[in-house]
C-alpha cells in the first residue's frame, strides 16, 4: 500500500473537483488547474473529501502513480486555495532585478543584461534584492525559480550570485599567501 496515495485530501467549501474524459479539474477561489489521469488511477470524492485509489494494489507501478497522483492533485487543491510562493536572493555588486512589462529584466555583472519572458500564470514581484516568485501551479512556479537562479548561481568563495532565501551556502577559503622567508 502506498503511505501517501492512501491518505485523504480535504476539500473546503469553495473548491470543487470534476472528472472528464480522463481529466482532472480542480477549480477554486484563485483559479483553475488540470491534469490528465492515466487508466489505472481512480479518483473518488464524497462530501469534502477526495481518495486516489488504483486498480491492483499490489503492482510496483501502479503504487508508484497513486502516490505521484495523490500528491499532484493534493498541490492542485492547495494551489488554487492558498497559491505558491519561492523567493530568491540576489548578492553582488551592482547585481539587480527590475519587472518590465511581461520581462524581468536581470543585471548580473555581465556585459548585458538579460531579459527573462515571465511565463503566463507567474507573478513577479522585486523589492530591492529579493524576487518572489508566485503562481497557482507548484511546478510552474518551481521551474520559474530554477531558471531564474541558473543565470547566475552563488559561487562559494564571496557568495554572490542567485539563491534560494532559504539556502545556505558553502563557503571556501580563499588562496593563502606564505610569508617570504629570509
Amino acid at each position: 500500500m502506498s503511505r501517501i496515495g492512501k491518505k485523504i485530501i480535504e476539500l473546503n467549501d469553495k473548491t470543487q473537483i470534476k472528472i472528464e474524459n480522463n481529466l482532472i479539474m480542480v477549480k477554486g477561489p484563485k483559479g483553475e488547474l488540470s491534469q490528465e489521469l492515466i487508466d489505472n488511477v481512480l479518483i473518488d470524492v464524497k462530501d469534502n473529501e477526495a481518495t486516489v485509489k488504483v486498480n491492483d494494489e499490489t503492482d510496483k507501478k501502479q503504487r508508484a502513480l497513486w502516490g505521484l497522483y495523490r500528491s499532484l492533485i493534493f498541490n492542485m487543491v492547495e494551489g488554487v486555495n492558498e497559491g505558491f510562493s519561492k523567493q530568491l536572493e540576489i548578492n553582488g555588486v551592482g547585481f539587480k532585478a527590475a519587472v518590465q512589462g511581461k520581462n524581468l529584466v536581470l543585471n548580473l555583472g555581465f556585459s548585458h543584461s538579460i531579459e527573462y519572458n515571465i511565463p503566463e500564470g507567474i507573478d513577479i514581484k522585486v523589492e530591492k534584492n529579493l524576487v518572489t516568485i508566485s503562481g497557482i501551479d507548484k511546478q510552474k512556479v518551481g521551474q520559474t525559480a530554477a531558471e531564474i537562479r541558473a543565470f547566475k548561481k552563488p559561487e562559494p568563495y564571496k557568495g554572490k550570485g542567485i539563491k534560494y532565501i532559504d539556502e545556505v551556502i558553502r563557503r571556501k577559503a580563499g588562496k593563502v599567501v606564505k610569508g617570504a622567508e629570509a
